[in-house]
């Protein structure tokens, strides 16, 4: 095992081996939580892995006073958040401080789940030379069209659950889309299990929603997050189908491979296709199975 230092300045020596580490990034509403059962499924099989809290998430993240027991629905509507102010930017640049610091170990594979992907484009972007390889687990990959905003629109996302799951109507200078997750409609919580965790049980599906985040910042979906053929598009990937997925429905998924393998006609998304919803497979296994291929194409 050698010595390498950081080349961004950083004398201090650091151990560089071969064995990569997965740097794991949340979607919408979500956070390092999410990741919890695969993160412990790769410890138990001897892999590095860290899980991030994007701003604005995790233990910096906001729960609205009115969201709290009994809930004010009122004040839900109009109560100010910071994650208004949280920009694709700040996802990036956070990320690539992760990326920075685990890459001083090793091989970095960065993956991705729904709207995480974005952020993967735009860290890819910014620092392609630390990454070895771009993993998404059923995640946005803009690439001809620019935005989440752009791809949901297609024919090929008309169909997504996301659009049936209501939203807390919000003043749009609040810059949030604000979900109330704790509603007792049972209405809302059939729509919710059907968009995200189908073929979990209703207590799973319970459990799920009592780890979101009633926030998110509205920026994200409308930001241009293509990735660019030079520095994302230079770099190996592979695209996890979600063939149960139904906030982002498989034609969708299939549109985002076919246009980025369109813009990077020599590096084409590795496909694997797993029967799973949009919040990942049951077994965590399954996937971890996944990411274990992965890592033995970095050596």
């Amino acid at each position: 095992m050698s010595l390498t230092t950081e080349s961004t300045g950083d004398t201090t020596p650091h151990h560089h081996s071969s064995t990569p580490t997965f740097v794991l990034v949340h979607g919408a509403s979500s956070n390092s939580f999410g990741w919890s059962p695969v993160l412990a499924e790769l410890a138990l099989r001897g892999h590095r892995a860290a899980a991030v809290d994007l701003p604005g998430h995790g233990f910096g993240g906001h729960f609205p006073v009115s969201y709290q027991a009994p809930q004010d629905l009122a004040g839900l509507r109009t109560e100010r958040s910071p994650l208004g102010k949280v920009t694709l930017a700040d996802f990036a640049e956070h990320v690539v401080g992760v990326v920075r610091r685990a890459h001083r170990n090793g091989p970095v594979i960065l993956v991705g789940q729904s709207m995480g992907g974005v952020t993967l484009n735009a860290v890819a972007n910014e620092v392609p030379e630390l990454i070895s390889h771009l993993v998404y687990a059923s995640a946005f990959c803009p690439t001809k069209r620019a935005t989440i905003t752009d791809l949901m629109t297609t024919p090929e996302g008309s169909s997504s659950a996301i659009f049936r799951i209501a939203s807390v109507e919000t003043a749009p200078e609040l810059g949030v889309n604000r979900v109330n997750w704790r509603s007792g409609d049972p209405a809302f919580f059939e729509v919710v299990k059907e968009g995200l965790a189908a073929d979990f049980t209703d207590d799973e599906a319970r459990a799920l929603l009592n780890t979101l985040e009633p926030d998110e910042s509205a920026a994200i979906s409308g930001t241009d997050a293509r990735g660019l053929p030079g520095k994302w598009g230079r770099i190996p990937r592979t695209f996890l189908r979600f063939t149960e997925d139904r906030t982002i429905p498989l034609a969708l998924q299939d549109l985002m491979i076919k246009e980025a393998d369109e813009l990077t006609p020599t590096n084409h998304f590795r496909i694997r296709s797993l029967a799973a919803p949009h919040i990942g497979p049951r077994d965590p296994g399954l996937l971890v199975d996944e990411l274990e291929q992965v890592a033995r194409l970095t050596h």
